[in-house]
C-alpha cells in the first residue's frame, strides 16, 4: 500500500499531509479525510490505509499546519482520560484559531490538490471527517457541491450551533449523499431533530444514526472511547456510501 507525505500549497503556506492509495498503477476516486481534534497521527494513517485498500486515494491534511507540521503538539501513544484534559488544553487555541474562513480557504486548496494528483480519477470526491472534522466535511461539501458527492461524519462535534453559519444551516447547498454516525450524547434529541428536518427540507439523501453503546471518539483506537464494534459499523456505513457515489469516477 503506497503512502506519501505531501505538501499542499494553500493561501496561508504549505499544509503537510498524508496520502494512502492502492498499488495498482490505476486512478482511483479521491477521498478527503479530515482528522479529529488530535490531528494526524498513527491511528489516522492506519485508517487511511485501510480505506485505500478498498480502492480510494485518501488524503489526510494536517489541519493545524499554520502552527507547524504534524504532530503539532506531542501526543501520548494512548490518549487516555488522564492525559486528555492537558492535551485538549494545548490544542484548544489551535482549534479556536481554525475559523470558518480558514476552513473554506483550506478546503479549496485541499480539493484542488487532491483532484490534481495523477493517481486520482476524474469525477466526484468524498469528504469525510471525525469529531471536529465532520463539520469541516459538511462545510467543504456545501462550498463545492459540484465536486463532493459524499459526506460522512463520525462522532461529530459542532454540527448544530446557534451561529448563523452553523453547518446544519448549510444543508440546502449540499448535493452530496450524507451519513452521520453519532455517539450517544453527541447531539441532543432536539439538535438531531433540527438537523434531520434541515436535511429533509433540502431533499438531501441521508442517514443519521446513533451507534449503540458508544461515547464520543468511538472510532479512534488510541483513545479510551474506542469501540471495536462501532468502528466496524462505521466501515459498514462508509464503504457502501462511497461505492454508491464514487463508483463511476
Amino acid at each position: 500500500m503506497p503512502t506519501k507525505t505531501l505538501q499542499i500549497p494553500t493561501t496561508d503556506g504549505q499544509a503537510d499531509a498524508f496520502a494512502a492509495f492502492p498499488d495498482r498503477g490505476e486512478r482511483h476516486p479521491g477521498v478527503l479525510l479530515y482528522p479529529d481534534a488530535f490531528g494526524v497521527r498513527p491511528v489516522l494513517r492506519e485508517m487511511a490505509r485501510e480505506l485505500a485498500e478498498h480502492g480510494y486515494y485518501v488524503l489526510v491534511p494536517n489541519l493545524y499546519y499554520r502552527h507547524g507540521p504534524a504532530p503539532v503538539i506531542e501526543l501520548p501513544e494512548h490518549i487516555g482520560e488522564e492525559a486528555r484534559p492537558a492535551v485538549i488544553g494545548r490544542l484548544m487555541p489551535l482549534i479556536e484559531a481554525h475559523t470558518t474562513e480558514r476552513v473554506l480557504r483550506d478546503a479549496d486548496a485541499y480539493l484542488r490538490f487532491l483532484t490534481a494528483q495523477p493517481e486520482v480519477s476524474a469525477g466526484p470526491v468524498a469528504a469525510i471527517g471525525y469529531c471536529m472534522g465532520a463539520p469541516l466535511a459538511v462545510r467543504t461539501a456545501a462550498a463545492h457541491p459540484d465536486q463532493v458527492a459524499a459526506v460522512a461524519g463520525f462522532h461529530p462535534g459542532f454540527l448544530v450551533t446557534d451561529a448563523p453559519d452553523s453547518p446544519h444551516r448549510l444543508v440546502p447547498k449540499l448535493t452530496a449523499q450524507v451519513h452521520l454516525g453519532l455517539a450517544e450524547g453527541d447531539l441532543s434529541p432536539e439538535a438531531i431533530s433540527e438537523l434531520n428536518q434541515a436535511l429533509d427540507a433540502a431533499g438531501v439523501g441521508y442517514t443519521t444514526e446513533i451507534y449503540p453503546g458508544t461515547i464520543h471518539g468511538f472510532t479512534m483506537a488510541d483513545t479510551d472511547a474506542f469501540n471495536p464494534s462501532a468502528l466496524q459499523r462505521h466501515w459498514d456505513r462508509l464503504l457502501p456510501l462511497l461505492d454508491r457515489t464514487l463508483a463511476d469516477s
